[in-house]
C-alpha cells in the first residue's frame, strides 16, 4: 500500500560526522569494557589461582547492532526536543532498551498496532529497529508523515530481497524461523510480493519440515496441514497449490546447522515428488556475524571447561541457539546478567525447555579444586555486561576486581 495522498516517505540521515563523533563516545562509554578487550588481546583467557574464565574468540555486539544503536542515540542528538518512537525494541537486550528509555524514546507495539499509531504527527521520528518491520507498519508510519530512521540491519534485506525474488517468480518461501519474531515477520510480509499475491510458510523445528515433506510427496489432510501452521503462512496459503516451487530462506539468527538440514529435507522431498530439484531454490541467509559466533563457541567447546555462561536478552534468537548448542556437550547456563550468579551454589537463568527463568543450584563454582568457565555472548549483548559477568565469577570465588583488573 503506498503512502497516503500528499504524504512523501521521510527517511532522515542522522548520521553526521559531528553528531556521531559525540554518539559513538556515548555509546562506548555506556557499552564498552576495557576488561573484556584485555581479556581479548591475552588470547580469550584469563586465569588467577584456582579459577579461569575462557571467552569465545567472537561474541557480543555485531556491527549491525552496533549501527542500530548508534543510530538511536544519534536520533536523539538530533532531534532532542521532538517526540521519538521505536517500533518494538531495537535489539533484544534489555539494557540497551533501558538506556533508550531514560532517553524517553517511547516503544510502540510492534505485534498490531494501536491508537498509539493514529497519534503519530509529521513532527515524531519513528525508529525502525535492527530486525526491521513489516511493510504494513512502514505504511502506517509513512501515511502519518512521520520522519523515519531505518536501522534494518543489512543481512535481514539481503533476505527481504531473496523472499521478494521468490514471490516474483511464482516460488513459495519456506521461511525457517519463529512465527512470532520480529524479524521473521518483516520477512514474511516481503514474502507476499510487491503485489500481496506471494505466498509463505513458516516452519520452527525439524519436525515442521518432516511434516511438510511427508505431505510434499505423499500428501495429506488439506485441515490439518493449515491449522499445525495456523498463523505461520500467508493468507489464502494452500498447501495443495502453494507447494510446487518453493525457496528457502530464513530468520538471520537460527542455528546455520537446522536451516542446512531443512533446505537437505525440502530439497530430497522435490526430489522424490518431481524427479528433479528444478523446482527448488535456496540462497544462504544465515547472517555472518551470527555464523561467526556459533563457529566460534564450537571451538571454545573444545577446550576443557567445567560450566558455559551464555549472557543475553532471554528474547534473543541468537543468544538462545549458543545456549542450545552449549547444553549439549556441558553444564550450560543462559543469564540476562551477573545479577543472575547469586551465590556460589545458586544460579538464576532461562530454561530454553521449560521457557521460563528458574533458580538452580549448582557445585560447580563452589568446589575447591580449579574451575574452568567459559562465556560467551550473543550478537546484542554489550561487552559491559560480559565484563560484569568475568568479575562476579572472580567474585564469588574470593578474587577482587583489582585483582583481575591487575591480571
Amino acid at each position: 500500500m503506498p503512502a497516503a495522498p500528499g504524504k512523501k516517505k521521510r527517511r532522515v540521515n542522522v548520521r553526521t560526522p559531528e553528531v556521531m563523533e559525540r554518539v559513538q563516545a556515548e555509546v562506548a562509554n555506556h557499552y564498552e569494557s576495557s576488561i573484556v578487550e584485555k581479556v581479548r588481546a591475552a588470547g580469550g583467557v584469563i586465569s588467577i589461582g584456582k579459577t579461569t574464565v575462557h571467552l569465545a574468540k567472537q561474541f557480543g555486539f555485531c556491527y549491525g547492532v552496533e549501527r542500530a544503536i548508534d543510530l538511536a542515540y544519534a536520533s536523539r542528538r538530533v532531534f532532542p526536543d521532538n517526540r521519538i518512537f521505536l517500533i518494538g525494541e531495537i535489539i533484544h537486550n534489555p539494557e540497551v532498551n533501558r538506556q533508550l528509555e531514560e532517553m524517553n524514546i517511547v516503544s510502540l507495539p510492534w505485534q498490531a498496532m494501536n491508537e498509539q499509531y493514529d497519534d503519530l504527527t509529521e513532527d515524531d521520528v519513528v525508529i525502525v529497529p535492527a530486525f526491521g518491520a513489516p511493510i504494513s507498519f512502514m505504511d502506517k508510519v509513512e501515511s502519518q508523515g512521520c520522519m523515519t530512521v531505518d536501522t534494518t540491519c543489512g543481512d535481514v534485506m539481503k533476505v527481504w530481497k531473496r523472499v521478494r525474488g521468490f514471490a516474483k517468480a511464482g516460488v513459495t518461501s519456506i521461511i525457517h524461523g519463529k512465527a512470532d519474531h520480529e524479524e521473521t515477520r518483516a520477512t514474511a510480509s516481503r514474502a507476499a510480493g510487491d503485489d500481496g499475491k506471494g505466498h509463505y510458510l513458516i516452519v520452527l523445528t525439524l519436525d515442521d519440515v518432516d511434516y511438510v515433506c511427508r505431505y510434499l510427496v505423499e500428501g495429506g489432510d488439506r485441515g490439518e496441514f493449515l491449522e499445525r501452521f495456523s498463523g505461520a503462512t500467508s493468507e489464502g496459503f494452500d498447501p495443495d497449490q502453494h507447494l510446487v516451487e518453493l525457496g528457502v530462506a530464513n530468520q538471520t539468527t537460527m542455528l546455520k546447522s537446522e536451516t542446512e538440514e531443512i533446505q537437505n529435507r525440502v530439497r530430497k522431498a522435490l526430489e522424490l515428488r518431481d524427479g528433479h530439484a528444478e523446482n527448488f531454490s535456496v540462497f544462504d541467509t544465515i547472517c555472518g556475524a551470527t555464523q561467526e559466533r556459533q563457529d566460534a563457541l564450537f571451538e571454545l567447546l573444545k577446550k576443557e571447561m567445567d560450566m558455559l555462561l551464555v549472557v543475553g536478552g532471554y528474547n534473543s534468537s541468537n543468544t538462545t541457539h549458543l545456549v542450545e548448542i552449549g547444553e549439549k556437550e556441558l553444564p550450560t547456563f543462559f543469564i540476562r546478567s551477573a545479577d543472575c550468579l547469586i551465590s556460589l551454589e545458586e544460579i538464576i537463568h532461562f530454561d530454553l525447555h521449560e521457557k521460563t527463568e528458574i533458580n538452580s543450584t549448582s557445585k560447580i563454582l563452589s568446589q575447591e579444586e580449579s574451575v574452568i568457565v567459559g562465556i560467551t555472548a550473543g550478537a546484542s549483548c554489550p561487552s559491559n555486561l560480559i565484563e560484569d559477568a568475568i568479575l562476579k565469577v572472580f567474585e564469588l570465588r574470593g578474587i577482587s576486581g583489582d585483582q583481575v583488573s591487575a591480571a
